[in-house]
């Protein structure tokens, strides 16, 4: 039984009652108000509650799910999931989950014990599980420097078509194993969505067949593995998780003048300052490139294409 303390903006909602009504009749409505409000924040009757930590994720669940589950996601949109700190009504919402499928984003480094433990009860499925990660690209450092931070790998891995397929397989199990009553039912759902997955590989193979080795800019590098699966070169402006300094960024302009590059893309979630000063410098377009829309298979289409575009 879930229990509910009436809080100052529901007394002063009380107060502000036409003073003819009883207390009884006040609290009466209060009650009604708060039914309305469960209505519309308890999943439906015979709903798993799980939550994710992204939104693509979300995005894979109800892929295999569908109805039976109610999904919430972590980090909302527009947030850094590299920064972002749980608010205090998710880490309520924490009791009544069943299910936390984390996927190894910088947040959970400091987090995830700490969701973890505000229910124990709770089952903590790791997406990335299995998954052979890529350092994370540091930039093109000055004067021959490293050009990869090995201390940190990316955690990109669900902008890999072929990547999210072993993200999917895990996503399936802890379901099973959490509603064995629906087992055939998730089986099968998996199955069409990893049609759906290799449909889209198939088309993005289609779309960069001719450009392999070919070099993008992007400000933070978020698109390792999608360059991976498709024979294409990312070319970080954010250098260790920084803007770049004034020689770094002067060889930036350069390295992009070389390379011919028209198009730099950047995220919602990050600053887009830099770009903005390399693309004045070389006459290129600074073009958006959302690595956490959450309808994933339509972004992935829509980034590709955008790729595309940028290297002819």
């Amino acid at each position: 039984m879930q229990h509910f303390c009436i809080g100052q903006p529901c007394l002063n909602f009380l107060v502000k009652l036409s003073p003819q009504m009883t207390v009884m009749n006040k609290y009466r409505v209060l009650s009604l108000l708060i039914a309305v409000i469960l209505l519309f924040h308890t999943p439906a009757y015979g709903q798993m509650s799980v939550m994710v930590s992204i939104a693509p994720q979300k995005y894979f669940v109800q892929q295999i799910c569908k109805d039976f589950v109610e999904v919430q996601v972590m980090v909302p949109p527009g947030a850094n999931p590299a920064t972002y700190e749980p608010k205090p009504r998710q880490m309520a919402a924490i009791a009544r989950t069943r299910i936390y499928f984390s996927i190894g984003v910088p947040f959970e480094y400091i987090w995830l014990k700490k969701i973890a433990a505000a229910n124990p009860d709770m089952a903590v499925v790791p997406t990335d599980q299995g998954i052979q990660k890529l350092p994370m690209a540091a930039g093109h450092h000055h004067e021959g420097a490293k050009q990869l931070d090995h201390g940190t790998l990316d955690p990109h891995i669900w902008l890999s078509p072929p990547l999210v397929r072993s993200q999917a397989r895990t996503i399936l199990n802890a379901m099973q194993a959490a509603d064995p009553g629906h087992r055939s039912v998730y089986e099968s759902n998996f199955k069409a969505f990893m049609a759906q997955v290799a449909n889209l590989d198939a088309e993005l193979k289609r779309i960069f067949s001719g450009s392999t080795g070919q070099r993008f800019m992007v400000f933070h590098p978020s698109w390792g593995y999608f360059a991976q699966a498709y024979g294409l070169t990312q070319i970080p402006i954010e250098i260790e998780g920084k803007e770049p300094k004034p020689a770094q960024l002067r060889e930036l302009i350069e390295r992009a003048r070389q390379d011919g590059i028209q198009f730099i893309f950047v995220q919602p979630q990050f600053s887009a300052r830099s770009a903005r000063v390399i693309a004045g410098e070389i006459g290129a377009q600074v073009v958006i490139a959302d690595p956490l829309a959450e309808d994933w298979t339509a972004n992935l289409r829509t980034v590709a294409r955008k790729f595309e575009t940028a290297l002819r």
